[in-house]
């Protein structure tokens, strides 16, 4: 017997607020997922691995999102019966289809950074030359 639930299809359209398809985007746009993503594709890596490949983020927010993208069935957490355990974490065949996408993103934003600067730069000038409105008590 089959325990498995039924696979349901949505009707999926993002723009609908309703729509279980924005969480998966939302959770999918997070920065912390690109770039777990592409940590973990060449294999099982340990969250203290992880936690010093990815500079800047906090044990909480790589545990929170770790469990975001198992739940999601995009990673998957093994834990070996050792004494300390040895947690490995790797992503599932759904979490290597979306491989190309989220390195695609991180080489864009590396290639492109030198752009992204100069035009926030020149941006932040304007609105610092720019009369600013008067307002009324």
């Amino acid at each position: 017997m089959d325990t498995k639930p039924e696979q349901v299809r949505y009707d999926a359209n993002a723009y609908l607020a309703q729509c279980a398809s924005r969480t998966v985007l939302i959770a999918l746009a997070d920065k912390w997922t690109c770039l777990l993503v592409d940590a973990l594709k060449d294999g099982p890596v340990r969250f203290g691995e992880l936690r010093r490949r990815i500079g800047g983020i906090t044990q909480k927010s790589l545990t929170s999102t770790l469990r975001t993208m198992e739940r999601d069935g995009v990673v998957l957490r093994t834990v070996y019966p050792t004494i300390p355990p040895k947690v490995e974490y790797e992503l599932t065949p759904l979490g290597r289809s979306v491989i190309t996408l989220m390195s695609g993103i991180k080489s864009w934003a590396e290639f492109h950074v030198d752009e992204i600067l100069t035009a926030r730069a020149d941006y932040d000038l304007r609105a610092t030359l720019e009369p600013q409105p008067v307002r009324s008590p």
